[in-house]
């Protein structure tokens, strides 16, 4: 029986899928909300530095996976054009609910389903883009979803990923403090939920450091591979452009 990590805890490989659903099924509703009181709105910041990088121009195809509320899909639909296509996925229905009605409010309408960032739906290089927010460190088989993100790449196409990641060491103690005693308490009165804000800040610290995740990208079929630290190292990006 294969083990791995949810948060702290070892469980069952079979068994994490349906306990990170679990997770997101609670914190859709206030999703967005939470974002913006747990990062003070920073991470507004960081995903439009993804969508500056990622230069995506007319005509091209993205495939935003983990694309939860659409905040990546949104930004990459009026650069795409009605040449191009953005494909808004995610493997937990309600985020995607979310999302998708979020889109069409903002009259957007792109094609939209649930799909396993492991396995996922499409034929080989059938995208100029690939992107990934906060949505890797969740995932049971982190390297077989970045080889799926590879397969699905034209050559020379550009995998983004977005993720929390190893802090600098001046801001650790600040950052444990605020990760393990403050933000499961602003779930609790925000959401109503601490149980699954301590394990969002616990998977942040079990997902692998910026160099680890490197390497893992270049392992995934990725020739060219960088990553940007933003607020010092709360979050990365990752670039890797496909062989």
């Amino acid at each position: 029986m294969s083990r791995t990590h949810f948060g702290f805890e070892t469980v069952d490989e079979r068994e994490k899928a349906s306990r990170v659903r679990g997770v997101f099924d609670s914190v859709a509703p206030k999703y967005d909300l939470m974002n913006d009181l747990m990062s003070a709105g920073l991470h507004r910041a960081w995903k439009a530095y993804t969508v500056m990088v990622a230069n995506v121009r007319e005509g091209q195809s993205v495939l935003d996976i983990a694309g939860g509320t659409g905040d990546l899909s949104l930004a990459f639909a009026p650069k795409v054009g009605q040449t191009g296509r953005v494909v808004h996925t995610d493997i937990n229905e309600a985020m995607l609910r979310e999302g998708r009605n979020r889109l069409l409010d903002a009259g957007v309408s792109l094609p939209t389903l649930v799909c396993d960032a492991e396995f996922l739906p499409f034929p080989d290089a059938s995208f100029d883009l690939v992107t990934v927010a906060f949505g890797l460190r969740n995932m049971t088989h982190k390297d077989q979803a970045l080889a799926e993100m590879s397969r699905v790449l034209k050559p020379m196409g550009k995998l983004l990923v977005l993720e929390f990641s190893k802090v600098a060491k001046p801001l650790e103690k600040i950052y444990d403090w605020y990760s393990f005693q403050v933000l499961p308490r602003l779930g609790k009165l925000v959401a109503g939920d601490d149980t699954s804000y301590r394990y969002l800040a616990e998977s942040i610290r079990m997902h692998p450091d910026q160099d680890t995740l490197k390497t893992m990208m270049q392992q995934g079929g990725f020739g060219h591979v960088d990553y940007h630290n933003l607020t010092g190292g709360v979050v990365a990006l990752h670039v890797g452009i496909k062989c």
